[in-house]
């Protein structure tokens, strides 16, 4: 990091994203508390202030993107996003954990010392380093669940930006992103983000292969999109006729978890048939239980398209262990090809 002086454009950027920040908030459920979430910002900017980070942008961009972040991606409060917009100060200025304590309270000030404790990675350069900060992660989780929510916000943030560090730096925290945080966001149910993370690492760590697999995929997506249409199309109009309000989205894999599939069932990229998922989120009726409804419009799509007897999942008679519920079912579409159908309720979702 180094410092200078911004120029316009910059302090112009640094206050757009600041505004993106509370729009996203007050778009929110939460008890608006703006002014307290300006505080920290300001406190922060003023601190960070002339800091640059590796990419030459303004150091506070990346925590206020952090803390965007926990608002949009994670569905976080005014504390934590104080705490995300705070959370290097302690560790990068002069400013101490008291003084976070003085300003904003003891909740904002213990959030950013537990987050200032598992800072600069959990593996170090010794192995008793890297078991004692591991065990510093593992503790936060039954002191403030918020501390590792942030942390983890604070590694995707990292990840999207993670080509500005030179090549060895990129291989060791994309290791570690893998091997921690991608499953700690998994176990925290916080599925999209625990997909970006495996995406990003497998990335860094086989870049030739990511790309192969990458291109392969650009070039089926706008096929795979438009199939998902005239699949979804009979789906959508059964599902209005049943009378119910409903989402009816597609979803391509990952590059990670396309690669993941092939390495596990030793088979070539285009053999992996589901590359394409559709997903239906449902607002139940009050007749019957959830449950049930899950199961009449699996009977309703099954009807439609013939099921693949081995691909059943029932993830709502038995939840995940991290409280996933949803029923999965794969079905053959018109075109001969195997999709991937995802049914869960607004509760579950």
């Amino acid at each position: 990091m180094e410092q200078s002086n911004f120029t316009p454009e910059e302090e112009a950027l640094i206050n757009q994203e600041f505004a993106s920040l509370l729009d996203a908030y007050a778009h929110t459920a939460h008890r608006q508390k703006t002014e307290l979430i300006t505080h920290a910002f300001n406190f922060a900017n003023k601190a960070h202030y002339g800091v640059r980070r590796l990419s030459g942008e303004p150091y506070i961009l990346h925590p206020l993107a952090v803390a965007k972040i926990c608002v949009e991606e994670i569905g976080l409060g005014s504390t934590s996003i104080c705490a995300a917009l705070l959370h290097d100060v302690v560790e990068d200025t002069d400013y101490t954990v008291e003084d976070i304590a003085g300003l904003f309270g003891e909740k904002i000030a213990q959030i950013v010392d537990g987050l200032t404790k598992i800072s600069g990675g959990v593996f170090g350069s010794q192995s008793s380093e890297q078991a004692e900060n591991f065990r510093k992660l593992l503790l936060t989780i039954s002191d403030d669940i918020r501390v590792v929510l942030i942390k983890i916000a604070d590694r995707l943030h990292n990840m999207r930006t993670l080509s500005a560090q030179p090549k060895e730096k990129q291989y060791k925290i994309a290791g570690e992103t893998m091997y921690i945080y991608a499953p700690l966001a998994h176990r925290l149910g916080l599925f999209p983000i625990k997909t970006e993370l495996e995406d990003l690492s497998f990335h860094y760590e086989h870049p030739e292969t990511w790309q192969e697999i990458h291109d392969k995929l650009e070039v089926v997506k706008s096929s795979q999109l438009a199939q998902f249409e005239s699949f979804a199309a009979p789906i959508r109009s059964r599902l209005e006729s049943m009378g119910y309000r409903f989402s009816l989205t597609a979803r391509i894999k990952s590059v990670y978890s396309i690669w993941k599939k092939m390495e596990q069932r030793h088979i070539q990229f285009e053999d992996v048939y589901d590359l394409l998922a559709v997903r239906i989120v449902f607002t139940p009726n009050e007749s019957m239980s959830e449950k049930d409804q899950c199961w009449v419009i699996y009977s309703a799509i099954t009807e439609i398209y013939r099921p693949h007897p081995e691909r059943i999942r029932d993830w709502i008679s038995s939840p995940k262990a991290n409280g996933y519920e949803a029923l999965h079912v794969t079905v053959m579409a018109a075109s001969g090809e195997w999709v991937e159908v995802q049914i869960r309720t607004d509760r579950m979702h």
